[in-house]
């Protein structure tokens, strides 16, 4: 179904939960701007993702879900006061396709996901299966007949962020050195390498790069990082508590960055980061770091990959016996693929 655009002056684009997930999503959003370029351009997400969007030059202005504060009921009536024209929902939970249906609007667009297919006046295949995340937010957009002319994700930094981690850079004599950041964190325990493992192969990144090692973290992680800086040989930096968007600053500066599935991840690679994306439980196909430049690594052999399972019950052999030599190769490719000589 193809929408003219001078139908439309009001757009809700709908994305919750997941930092890495809503970044996604944002590839969306210039084909939006450009199919509608005099259009109000709406998203809604939750707290923890809103610097994801927030500045985003396609976005007028972000709609924060606090489920803490706010329920269910006052998130329909606030949405169904900004009338709008068309609501994209790519979330496609019960909460969101109740908000979809009762936002008034004239076009809502979603995906075939059971009974939540009939809030929607368009329903959309969902090929979350079969196709990387970011290709299955753009069938939404494909459903509307829009062209898509733009397939990069967003992630906003501005100069004062930069300045603020270059700042930190030239403070820890860090500037000009091969700057590897380092990721343990993950949303659940079994996408998570170990401390153990990740502090030899950090150790072998210095020994054999001469890297500078960055340990990245976010809120409740820093215990994390401490315990692996104390394992370590060759001490790492730890940076002081950042925002996503100074995060997304310090990963732009560094040279490649080794990781977990995460949100981190998915900022590193939007900023133009080479990543090396240690997988398990997730598929790297349908899940893994956005672009060309970019490698993963799994333990090969395994019937149980991409299980998508927040808990093993066989033991997590996904993540216990993937070698650091494995991991190194990885690295290996990573930088083989990007031209880079540390």
């Amino acid at each position: 179904m193809h929408i003219d655009p001078s139908d439309v002056n009001t757009i809700l684009v709908i994305k919750l939960r997941a930092i890495g997930d809503v970044l996604l999503s944002t590839i969306v959003l210039r084909n939006l701007r450009l199919r509608f370029p005099t259009a109000q351009i709406d998203f809604l997400t939750e707290l923890p993702s809103r610097d994801v969007v927030q500045g985003n030059p396609s976005v007028d202005t972000v709609l924060v879900y606090d489920k803490t504060s706010m329920s269910g009921l006052q998130l329909i009536r606030r949405v169904r006061r900004r009338h709008y024209d068309l609501v994209i929902d790519l979330f496609g939970n019960p909460r969101t396709a109740q908000v979809t249906f009762a936002s008034g609007a004239r076009y809502r667009v979603g995906f075939d996901f059971r009974w939540r297919r009939y809030a929607y006046t368009i329903v959309v295949k969902a090929r979350g299966a079969v196709v990387h995340n970011t290709q299955f937010n753009l069938d939404a957009l494909i459903a509307i007949g829009v062209d898509i002319q733009d397939r990069n994700i967003y992630f906003p930094v501005s100069a004062e962020h930069y300045a603020y981690v270059d700042e930190i850079i030239e403070r820890e004599d860090l500037a000009n050195k091969f700057l590897v950041a380092v990721n343990t964190g993950g949303g659940w325990y079994t996408k998570r390498w170990g401390l153990n493992k990740y502090a030899l192969l950090c150790d072998r990144l210095v020994d054999t790069y001469g890297a500078s090692i960055v340990l990245t973290w976010g809120p409740g992680q820093l215990a994390e990082v401490e315990e692996l800086r104390s394992m370590m040989k060759r001490k790492p930096f730890v940076p002081p508590a950042t925002t996503l968007p100074q995060l997304g600053a310090l990963l732009k500066r560094c040279s490649i960055m080794v990781t977990n599935d995460s949100g981190p991840m998915h900022i590193a690679a939007a900023v133009g980061t080479p990543v090396l994306g240690i997988y398990g439980p997730t598929n790297p196909v349908l899940q893994g770091p956005y672009g060309p430049q970019h490698a993963t690594v799994s333990k090969t052999g395994l019937e149980c990959l991409g299980c998508n399972l927040t808990k093993c019950p066989i033991g997590h052999p996904c993540m216990l016996e993937l070698t650091v030599d494995a991991v190194m190769e990885g690295v290996e490719r990573l930088l083989a693929k990007n031209g880079l000589i540390p």
